[in-house]
């Protein structure tokens, strides 16, 4: 039970938000099915055959439901957008360090991010002048205002590619874009995790559940010379992101390269599909939204994914509510 209310909650409180209720989520936020062994099973409402995904599956359930206007997720390597592109909602990672993270339990703390749930845009964007002060919100665009790099349609499902490819084409200036991808970066999360877990997996490792307790266990496998190697290409990667997008606005992306996958699901196994293109932008401390574009495989919802350089939140945000609006019916 913690102590505390976490800062981002109390900062939500004093704006008038109401608390309707916690939600379940992958144990200690680190998985991407929100299957808990202690909690049980967060149900994707739109699929029941189908995973919410995670690790803030609940947050993007209850949204989905209709059980709550908006939710706060956490996110290390996908963990709002996930979940939001597997029940077709909208979810923000903003900048690295701009929405605080103290009261939460960190889980790799220089990845770890903290956000906003919703179902569309506007509701995240009014959240995030409560959960930072200092945030400017966003004024509307056009989207012929905005030069779009287009990256990663390779890797999708056709239908999914399909339904991405419209969303991109609804930018007047769209276009290809070779962004790297976020390789050989594993292991510095996993140190991170192997840090915060250290004493407390030593005490309680049978509490843990199978699947979390198999990941703390390679975690605290890595040498320092593996973690250090990957540490360095990590700030390699930053770097090269950033130069691959100096000449757009923001970049798209799918969400994920699928829709949500079947349930009950082995984690371990589908966790590096569901993560790969969403952790490059917390590998950069970049801001990403995930947003529904439309049904996909087994008319499942396809999840667009825009982002942009750290400190651009306000550009990621016009950008999907004029997306948005773009696609809607009618």
């Amino acid at each position: 039970m913690p102590a505390e209310t976490a800062e981002a909650v109390r900062r939500l409180e004093a704006a008038g938000y109401v608390d309707v209720g916690k939600t379940n989520l992958h144990e200690f936020a680190y998985g991407t099915t929100s299957e808990n062994p202690h909690f049980g099973t967060v149900p994707n409402p739109l699929a029941p055959r189908r995973i919410a995904g995670g690790s803030s599956g609940g947050s993007a359930a209850a949204l989905a439901a209709g059980l709550a206007d908006a939710a706060l997720g956490t996110d290390s390597g996908g963990s709002i957008r996930i979940p939001a592109a597997c029940c077709g909602v909208v979810g923000f990672k903003p900048s690295y360090g701009l929405v605080p993270m103290l009261g939460c339990f960190p889980l790799a703390p220089s990845f770890d991010h903290a956000g906003p749930m919703a179902r569309d845009v506007a509701r995240c964007a009014a959240m995030m002048t409560a959960l930072a002060p200092n945030f400017e919100p966003p004024v509307e665009v056009e989207l012929s205002d905005l030069e779009v790099g287009v990256a990663w349609l390779e890797h999708a499902d056709p239908k999914v590619r399909e339904r991405i490819e419209r969303a991109a084409a609804v930018f007047p200036h769209a276009r290809t874009l070779e962004l790297p991808q976020a390789h050989k970066i594993g292991a510095a999360f996993r140190g991170e995790v192997a840090d915060v877990h250290r004493e407390l997996f030593l005490e309680h490792s049978e509490s843990y559940g199978e699947n979390v307790r198999t990941k703390i266990e390679r975690c605290l496998a890595l040498t320092e010379a593996e973690y250090d190697a990957s540490a360095a290409e990590r700030e390699r990667y930053r770097e090269r992101l950033l130069e691959a997008a100096a000449g757009v606005d923001l970049v798209l992306t799918p969400t994920l390269v699928c829709v949500a996958p079947p349930a009950p699901a082995e984690e371990l196994a589908i966790r590096d599909k569901l993560t790969f293109l969403t952790l490059p932008f917390n590998a950069g401390g970049w801001p990403a939204l995930a947003l529904p574009c439309g049904a996909a495989e087994h008319g499942l919802p396809a999840s667009v994914q825009l982002a942009a350089p750290p400190g651009e939140d306000a550009r990621v945000l016009a950008a999907g509510a004029a997306l948005e609006r773009a696609l809607s019916p009618g």
